[in-house]
């Protein structure tokens, strides 16, 4: 008997339940990274800050259901905004699906394991502070290239 196919394989965005949708989210927190844009060029500038409301040990939004009430800049993801947002992460799961492209092999979705994020050195799990009390000089000196994923290992 054939396995079915996953839903991100399946269905469109705007077609996914609320859980289907949420779990497209692999906990990386890289969406939450404060960000620059540069002017001359458009590109997008990571800082090792995250947004205050993050928690920077567990990768996860201290008040999700209030967020864009507290953090009035905060975007919220549809599947109407996600392929516009070229600051998106190129891991983000919400992005590649969009693109039509598959979820990567550390994806908690194909892994089977939320851990699979870290173990892929994708996670900022540890690796970053909250801008709460930072200057927007010091988010600037903050300035860094978010890691690749290591590759898978075998076995």
């Amino acid at each position: 008997m054939t396995k079915p196919e996953p839903f991100w394989k399946t269905k469109r965005l705007d077609e996914m339940t609320g859980p289907e949708w949420e779990s497209l989210c692999d906990g990386c927190a890289r969406c939450c990274l404060v960000k620059f844009e540069e002017e001359d060029t458009g590109e997008i500038l990571f800082t090792s800050a995250a947004c205050k409301m993050l928690d920077t040990g567990t990768c996860r939004c201290k008040d999700y259901p209030n967020r864009s009430t507290r953090v009035p800049d905060c975007v919220t993801l549809t599947p109407a905004n996600v392929t516009t947002l070229h600051w998106l992460p190129p891991t983000c799961g919400y992005r590649l699906v969009g693109e039509g492209k598959d979820l990567p092999w550390w994806h908690p979705l194909v892994s089977g394991d939320p851990t699979s994020v870290d173990a892929a050195g994708i996670s900022m799990k540890h690796k970053i502070i909250s801008e709460e009390g930072l200057s927007e000089q010091e988010l600037a000196q903050r300035i860094f290239k978010i890691p690749k994923a290591k590759r898978k290992a075998r076995g």
